[in-house]
């Protein structure tokens, strides 16, 4: 349940015009949730402008990436978090869809948006015909471990290294079940 100090929390299929505000929060979460298992110098030359240009997200295509945003409706609608799914890419894994990214803004951190946009992303996945999935969680990342296990993920022993915004970094994997009693409406 998110938490009541929210007017109101849409989440919605994210839109050309999000890409800069979804960039925001992907940099500010990188930078928060990263410092220490990453290099400062790395993160703090990350800038949304960047990040902005490499999404797509007028495609419909159900081999790309579908985000969905968590949208605080107001006078100035403010995206406060974000979650991307998507078929998986290893050849090994063809029945699995994939939680790609989930970042909240670190000012929302702990009041219930990483929950809703987990169920969602789990519901797309599930409407998709997936019912089992995976994520990737860098080494070290304690918060972000914690969070997906209490959400029915489990490590699976199997361990990358990979190139994520031009730095290399060491990640596990989790994968879960999808049932389809966690859907919720769609998005």
């Amino acid at each position: 349940m998110l938490d009541m100090q929210y007017s109101v929390m849409l989440l919605r299929p994210a839109q050309p015009e999000d890409a800069l505000a979804v960039a925001r929060v992907h940099v500010r979460s990188w930078q928060a949730a990263y410092r220490n298992i990453v290099p400062d110098d790395y993160l703090d030359q990350l800038r949304p402008e960047d990040r902005a240009a490499k999404y797509d997200f007028a495609s419909h295509d159900p081999l790309k990436p579908h985000t969905i945003v968590a949208v605080e409706d107001g006078l100035i609608p403010a995206i406060h978090g974000f979650a991307t799914t998507m078929p998986v890419s290893d050849s090994d894994m063809p029945d699995f869809g994939e939680l790609c990214a989930l970042y909240v803004d670190p000012q929302h951190w702990s009041k219930g948006l990483g929950v809703a946009l987990v169920s969602a992303a789990r519901a797309h996945l599930i409407e998709r015909g997936f019912r089992k999935a995976i994520l990737w969680v860098l080494t070290g990342n304690v918060r972000a471990e914690r969070f997906y296990q209490n959400d029915g993920w489990s490590a699976d022993g199997v361990r990358r290294q990979a190139t994520v915004w031009d730095i290399t970094v060491d990640e596990i994997r989790y994968a879960r079940e999808l049932e389809a009693s966690s859907s919720i409406p769609k998005t």
